[in-house]
């Protein structure tokens, strides 16, 4: 009985984990030439994902690469109101530790065969038990796991539903060695996430494992065509810093001061997100985790759901290694409950930061009553 995953991210790779932890073998077919082939991210906040790692076996790797540190946070207005900081202190438990996504997979990566993942697999298609892809090789499967995340081609195997434009654009730029070139903004930023919200737009800073600040700017009731009329030159990075400056009017000058120290890296990502509640009629022998099954707004769930959907598939699979339609439904079935949940806070969140006041909102989020 083949089980055959597509794509190499965080929930592919935990499914691929679990099975071998329970002595099934499963085969990833990864679209890139290798494992460093593209940068992997930021950082990731795992809470509720947790037990998936627990689940494989990883917990206590997890623990020493994660970063308790990453749990501070400022949040403030765009005028330099400060309306929260956390701090946390050096003794205090991993709930909710940042990690880096680099790092993360890695470590999944390095807890499966070598032979578990073939690497420059692009999928084109699938059907009677066979994968055929890009480079015109194929093989046999009996399921068929779409992980291969928000442009998923396995998707339209299962339900014509696609992702959508939630109204969000955002800009990624970053601050490299920022404690030795810019160790003012990195006393400011702090450990964690630095998070400055109203008007429409969020600027989010969060200090990485590698040193580099990464910074999102989120401009919040855009379309979709927003960066081909917002005047961003992305082609000229200098222009570009100046340009997202002027896009901050009233904005403390700490914050556009950020933005000026930024790198030649300027990055634009158009957010879109699939149905909230989104299922399908189960199928025998294809199903979809992560991005590829419930993507959402990015609040913080998406890596957890995608671990926690490795980890529940690889046990249900486990419980049930002849009769995978079976396992398919039960896993479906905890699915589509967990991460409807989930979707669901994710677009009230999002629904949250687009408030003209959306740093007090956010305050009585985190504060209420």
């Amino acid at each position: 009985m083949t089980i055959s995953i597509i794509g190499a991210g965080l929930g592919g790779l935990t499914l691929a984990r679990v099975l071998h932890v329970n002595g099934i073998h499963a085969v990833v077919y990864e679209r890139e030439p290798s494992r460093g082939a593209r940068g992997q991210g930021g950082m990731l906040d795992i809470h509720s994902g947790q037990q998936a790692l627990r689940d494989a076996g990883l917990i206590e790797q997890f623990f020493a690469i994660a970063r308790g540190e990453g749990q501070d946070m400022r949040l403030l207005e765009p005028d330099g109101t400060l309306l929260l900081q956390e701090d946390t202190p050096d003794d205090a438990p991993l709930l909710r530790p940042e990690v880096d996504r680099a790092d993360l997979r890695a470590l999944l990566l390095d807890s499966l065969p070598d032979d578990a993942v073939r690497w420059g697999h692009a999928f084109q298609s699938a059907g009677n038990g066979l994968l055929r892809f890009a480079d015109g090789s194929a093989a046999e499967y009996d399921l068929l796991v779409g992980a291969d995340g928000a442009a998923s081609r396995v998707r339209p195997l299962l339900t014509g539903a696609r992702p959508a434009h939630i109204g969000k654009n955002v800009v990624e730029i970053g601050i490299p060695d920022v404690d030795r070139t810019h160790p003012d903004l990195a006393a400011m930023v702090g450990r964690g996430t630095y998070w400055v919200l109203g008007n429409g737009i969020s600027l989010a800073a969060q200090r990485n494992g590698d040193g580099r600040v990464r910074i999102g700017l989120s401009f919040y009731n855009t379309a979709e065509d927003w960066f081909a009329t917002s005047g961003i030159p992305f082609a000229d990075p200098a222009a570009a810093k100046a340009r997202l400056i002027e896009l901050l009017p009233g904005w403390h000058p700490r914050f556009t001061a950020l933005i000026a120290a930024c790198d030649d890296t300027v990055v634009p990502r158009s957010i879109a997100a699939l149905p909230v509640g989104l299922t399908w009629p189960s199928a025998p022998d294809i199903t979809l985790l992560g991005d590829a099954a419930h993507l959402m707004p990015p609040t913080g769930q998406g890596a957890n759901m995608a671990l926690l959907d490795g980890a529940v598939l690889g046990l249900a699979l486990a419980a049930h290694p002849d009769d995978f339609p079976t396992a398919v439904k039960e896993y479906e079935r905890e699915m589509f409950d967990r991460t409807g949940a989930a979707a669901r806070m994710s677009a009230d969140m999002h629904e949250l930061l687009t408030a003209p006041d959306a740093g007090r909102k956010m305050l009585e989020f985190f504060q209420p009553g």
